[in-house]
Parts: structure tokens; C-alpha cells; sequence
């Protein structure tokens, strides 16, 4: 597997994956991934097999301490020199689950955060998910203030 940033090129494939993972209300368009790639590209990490996109991970970065729904919609918002990472989506194909992927692009990320000397990541997950995040240290905070989908979200961080 081979793992590298993102760039205005990759917004096919990202879609594409995207679409394969989430339901259509909680899924970014292809618009959105140009927007996200254009202003922070550098946060996006692809997995793939070969030519082919199996995974992913995203987010921006802010001085805004709560992921908030807006940060979705408006890439602009996105401050390099931001304190906290954000991750929108862990992404992996379905044949490609429970081989550790994600895991492996969570810890990369982590990694990159914490290199950077941001204070942390945050991230929002759904009930199921709590535990699987938890194992790489995030502290569920209890329910988010976020509404994507029309879904109820857990915000979930991990402090350095």
C-alpha cells in the first residue's frame, strides 16, 4: 500500500470512495472534495492498492476548539496554523475493511498532527464507533453539536 497527500486530480477517485462509505445526506459531493483539496489537499491522506484508491482520511485544520457542520461546507475556514485537526472521513472501501487500513491512516494522521504541534484531533462518530476510536486514544466527549445528515454524532479528541 502505498499512502501520499491529496491534489485537485484525486477528486474523482475521493468521491467516488466517499460515496461507497457514507449514505448520500452525510456524503461530500465531488464540488466539496475540490473545494477541501484546493485549500487543504495537505490533510487528506490516500491509501492505495496499486493505481487504485482503497482509503482515506481527512479534515482541516483550525484554532476552533468543536467540529461544527459549517467546517464541512466551507473548506475556507481552514487555518494552517490552526491548534486542533480536524478529521471529516475515515474512508475504506468495503472489501478492503477490518485489514487495519484505516488504523494505519488514523495513526498517520495522529503522527502528522502531533509533528506539526497541533494540541490535538477531533473527530465526530456515530455510536458504533465510539470504541474503534477510543483504541487509538480519542475521549468521547459526549454528543456533538453537529447535525450532519440529519444523524446524531459523538465528538470524540485526542490531546497531546
Amino acid at each position: 500500500m502505498i499512502i501520499r497527500k491529496a491534489i485537485v486530480d484525486d477528486i474523482f477517485d475521493v468521491a467516488a470512495v466517499e460515496r461507497e462509505c457514507f449514505p448520500q445526506a452525510e456524503a461530500a459531493t465531488q464540488e466539496e472534495f475540490r473545494d477541501r483539496i484546493e485549500h487543504y489537499g495537505n490533510h487528506f491522506l490516500l491509501m492505495y492498492d496499486e493505481d487504485r484508491l482503497v482509503a482515506f482520511i481527512d479534515g482541516m485544520v483550525t484554532d476552533e476548539k468543536d467540529l461544527t457542520d459549517e467546517m464541512y461546507a466551507d473548506a475556507s475556514m481552514h487555518n494552517e496554523g490552526g491548534r486542533w485537526q480536524m478529521i471529516f472521513g475515515v474512508n475504506t472501501l468495503p472489501d478492503y475493511r477490518r485489514r487495519g487500513f484505516a488504523g494505519e491512516l488514523i495513526k498517520a494522521f495522529i503522527d502528522e498532527a502531533r509533528s506539526q504541534g497541533r494540541l490535538g484531533l477531533v473527530l465526530t462518530c456515530k455510536d458504533e464507533l465510539i470504541h474503534y476510536y477510543a483504541k487509538f486514544g480519542f475521549v468521547n466527549e459526549g454528543v456533538s453539536g453537529s447535525e450532519h445528515g440529519g444523524v446524531k454524532w459523538n465528538q470524540m479528541r485526542i490531546r497531546f
